[in-house]
């Protein structure tokens, strides 16, 4: 190995730590962001259990919900578990497909959501913004808790919810 490349060996080693170090510390920044709008936006107060009932289960934060929201000739929503579970929550989701999903109110498989979910109010994020609330849900510990399927505006709930009255 050529001498000058010996001699600025650590100095190299140095600047590439340096430079993984603030990619780490940009990492956390945008997770930091992110929990601050995940709070801001109040997504726990309808994606955790028994926030809905005044109770929240803070052991399963932004676990989903068995309290539902019932939209008159829709159906009954029950918002879903945003943790990072690949069973029940948004563990095989792309951090892109949940920003997908904030701004456009689409999910990876091509269903729409909700129209309670206030994504309408989310299509004007910033990319950084967006991207920094995907960061955060993806960095959760997962919580393994399915909500309750959505029930069509005929059948029979299977667990509580609320009428919600959308203007005309």
């Amino acid at each position: 190995m050529h001498k000058t490349i010996v001699k600025y060996l650590p100095a190299l080693a140095w600047l590439a730590m340096t430079a993984l170090d603030a990619g780490a510390a940009h990492a956390d920044d945008a997770v930091k962001r992110g929990e601050y709008l995940v709070q801001v936006i109040s997504c726990g107060d309808c994606h955790t259990p028994g926030a809905l009932a005044g109770k929240p289960d803070m052991a399963k934060y932004l676990g989903g919900s068995a309290i539902g929201f019932e939209i008159p000739g829709l159906g009954i929503f029950y918002p879903s578990n945003l943790t990072p579970d690949p069973a029940t929550g948004l563990g095989k989701w792309s951090q892109a497909e949940i920003v997908t999903a904030l701004r456009t109110g689409v999910r990876p498989d091509g269903r729409e959501l909700a129209p309670i979910m206030p994504w309408r109010s989310f299509a004007g994020l910033t990319d950084a913004d967006a991207n920094a609330i995907a960061a955060y849900l993806k960095s959760l510990p997962p919580v393994a808790d399915a909500a309750p399927a959505m029930v069509g505006p005929t059948e029979k709930p299977t667990s509580p919810y609320m009428t919600v009255v959308m203007p005309n």
